[in-house]
């Protein structure tokens, strides 16, 4: 890609992020009570890549919208995204979230619960306000979305506690709790301005496997990435045990004392901190950083093949730069 186009590109996504972000600080300013929907808003403010938005948004676009058609929908499923990870941060115990304190560390933990439930029914008024086309296959999509998402939850819930759990069963989870919203995403902006089956199908397909893409790059980043400009504690899904994609291709490749070393991570549901190095270097030794690049290129592939099915082949370009982007992300 032409180092002229990654600059419009990049470009285009600082305008319509800067846009949520303003929509986002004052969508919950005039509420009360203000016990409730402060801490809302301080979750709704914290700087984040506001991807979710953003597919809504080149999704209108690419089937003939206009981005202001569908700036509430943008805003509700940002909402509804940190709906899910202040529950997600309670469950995890999480500290810091893009790197500030955790809403439920921040105040306390009856707070955070009704703050994000405030979020996911405050999305709702969000998204009626664009339903002007589509309105029943939107707002099935925005609720399937979340549907999934709860799934994909108890399901990775589930496999903290379980011995083994496939690479099948992995990924078909993340497809629930992180690519769902991605592939919502991307439908909702095409509903929301009549967009025609096969792109609504095109563009599905792409949020989808972007989305597991993601996922797989946030498994990798959290043992790789730089503890500054990740905004998150490095080496955290070791240290709670969790089955990453790392974890899973390490314990399959595993034999001998190595493979003792990570049933070890099970039984004792985490590691210690000054582990970490430890198991980085058993992840690289088994070849799995290498494993998870490998796939996260393989589901990048899938997404833009998907999406080079748009009727529409001036507005392809900008959903591979996306796609990209995210593959050489840092945080």
């Amino acid at each position: 890609m032409k180092p002229a186009d990654v600059k419009k590109y990049f470009s285009i996504y600082e305008k319509e992020r800067k846009i949520i972000d303003r929509k986002l600080a004052s969508a919950l300013k005039q509420r009360q009570p203000s016990e409730l929907y402060e801490p809302a808003s301080y979750i709704l403010e914290s700087s984040g890549k506001r991807l979710r938005p953003l597919l809504v948004i080149l999704s209108a676009k690419a089937v003939g919208g206009k981005a202001n058609q569908v700036y509430n929908a943008a805003v509700a499923v940002e909402m509804l995204h940190n709906f899910t990870l202040v529950h997600d941060d309670i469950m995890d115990n999480a500290d810091l979230r893009r790197g500030n304190l955790t809403l439920h560390k921040k105040f306390n933990l009856n707070t955070a619960i009704l703050a994000g439930d405030s979020l996911l029914a405050v999305a709702y008024e969000f998204l009626l306000k664009d339903c002007k086309l589509n309105a029943r296959e939107a707002l099935s999509s925005f609720t399937q979305g979340l549907v999934e998402v709860c799934e994909g939850q108890s399901l990775d819930t589930e496999f903290e506690v379980r011995k083994n759990v496939t690479l099948e069963e992995y990924i078909e989870m993340i497809r629930k709790k992180t690519a769902a919203l991605a592939q919502m995403c991307c439908e909702l902006g095409a509903y929301l301005v009549n967009g025609s089956k096969q792109d609504i199908k095109a563009l599905s397909d792409y949020g989808k496997y972007l989305g597991i893409a993601f996922q797989i790059q946030d498994d990798l980043l959290d043992i790789t990435a730089d503890k500054f400009e990740f905004g998150k504690r490095i080496g955290g899904d070791l240290m709670e045990g969790k089955k990453t994609f790392l974890f899973i291709e390490a314990l399959s490749k595993a034999k001998g004392q190595d493979r003792a070393d990570l049933l070890k991570v099970i039984a004792n549901k985490g590691i210690r901190s000054n582990q970490i190095e430890k198991y980085k270097r058993l992840y690289e030794k088994l070849g799995v950083i290498e494993d998870a690049k490998t796939a996260i290129r393989n589901y990048t592939d899938k997404a833009l093949n998907s999406i080079n099915k748009l009727t529409n082949k001036t507005e392809i370009n900008i959903f591979h730069w996306l796609a990209y982007s995210l593959i050489k992300r840092n945080k």
